[in-house]
């Protein structure tokens, strides 16, 4: 009976872990961290990546993240991008993502989220809100 039960609890936990990787870093070259519920985490290729997960780049550093829903962003040198909120459904393509730009260079091809529905990805600055509609475009925060 405990085989049993071990094996429900972690049928039932796996959608939980698999949910929480929303894409990957596929490029990098130079200095990229990742901040991570109060750790900083060295980047590397194929990291995953997390809801909330802060994107660093050094002066010399360049970073280029694909998602689950094959949105593509890169972040060009000394970029600080926050990942603030993603849900994603693969089935019917329905989600929310919304990022933070608070200085440096974004450059996104939005994917399949944002085709679905217009309004379910948002870039936000310092300054402006940037809602996305399956299209392609570059931010630049001083």
């Amino acid at each position: 009976m405990s085989v049993l039960r071990t094996m429900l609890v972690l049928t039932l936990l796996a959608p939980l872990t698999a949910a929480a990787d929303i894409g990957q870093i596929k490029t990098l070259a130079g200095g990229v961290t990742v901040l991570r519920g109060g750790a900083s985490i060295p980047a590397t290729l194929g990291l995953r990546l997390e809801a909330a997960d802060v994107v660093e780049t050094a002066s010399d550093g360049e970073v280029g993240i694909t998602f689950v829903d094959n949105t593509r962003m890169s972040a060009g040198p000394g970029s600080r991008i926050e990942l603030a909120r993603f849900r994603f459904d693969a089935t019917t393509h329905d989600g929310e993502f919304v990022t933070r730009v608070r200085r440096g260079t974004l450059s996104v091809i939005s994917g399949q989220m944002a085709k679905r529905s217009p309004d379910a990805m948002k870039v936000e600055t310092p300054t402006s809100v940037l809602a996305v509609r399956g299209t392609r475009f570059l931010v630049k925060v001083d």
